[in-house]
């Protein structure tokens, strides 16, 4: 069995239209995750800008009041919806933007980076999209399971990314119970969204933000997570190492 290690988050903020949780990777702990950023902006917060050498993406969460409007220097110009994936592979380098596609309405969001291997940090940009009504769900008794990326009780995302991993957007009715299998030589986290989660024996959530860790180990393992104090929302987040291998 496998304990979570609570990871603290910082806030930053940027004006008044822009908030976020913000998790980065000290010492690759995260691999092959390079950070993630629980935010939510209300206004065009950042000018265009570069990314190079790894993957940025963008999950909206269905409570979103608006989308994203996302455009880059190779030519992608598009919407990217409540409860959609935009997953930029930028490899040797590309410049992007992304903003509110309404005034005065609140996006709630993951933007999340994520290696790239050695033989793929200078390949030619490129963009991957899944809209909301392509992401898989799965229900099961107490929960409800999106698949934006990666695979959950055999069902896969429609999306292939460069880089292996796995995101599920969970949902918990009260007083209920979901286990999540890793497979052997994987990381897992678990970022709170809302209400409450149990998960190995310690509270997450609430007012005490933190996010709990789970190493790789040579043998599979599960995360357990349980919704003792009403409704919760949780993100989990599945990949291996690349600079382990």
């Amino acid at each position: 069995m496998v304990a979570p290690i609570a990871l603290s988050v910082r806030r930053i903020e940027h004006g008044d239209g822009f908030h976020a949780y913000m998790l980065r990777s000290s010492q690759g702990l995260l691999d092959p995750f390079l950070g993630v950023d629980h935010a939510w902006m209300s206004a065009p917060t950042f000018a265009p800008h570069t990314h190079a050498g790894f993957s940025a993406v963008s999950y909206l969460f269905l409570d979103s009041e608006t989308g994203v409007h996302n455009r880059d220097s190779i030519g992608t110009d598009n919407i990217i919806r409540p409860g959609g994936v935009h997953w930029t592979t930028a490899g040797k380098g590309i410049v992007h933007e992304e903003i509110p596609s309404e005034s005065n309405k609140t996006v709630h969001s993951l933007q999340i980076f994520v290696d790239l291997d050695a033989r793929q940090k200078d390949v030619e940009p490129y963009p991957l999209t899944l809209e909301p009504e392509k992401v898989p769900v799965i229900r099961l008794p107490g929960s409800e399971v999106r698949i934006p990326i990666g695979s959950f009780h055999g069902v896969k995302s429609p999306l292939d990314p460069p880089t292996d991993v796995t995101l599920l957007d969970i949902t918990l009715g009260e007083n209920s119970y979901l286990s999540i299998p890793v497979e052997a030589g994987k990381i897992a986290f678990v970022i709170p969204v809302f209400g409450e989660v149990e998960i190995g024996g310690e509270l997450y959530g609430g007012c005490d933000v933190k996010v709990a860790f789970l190493s790789r180990s040579m043998e599979s393992y599960t995360v357990e997570l349980k919704s003792n104090n009403g409704r919760a929302g949780v993100v989990v987040f599945v990949g291996e190492p690349i600079h382990a291998k």
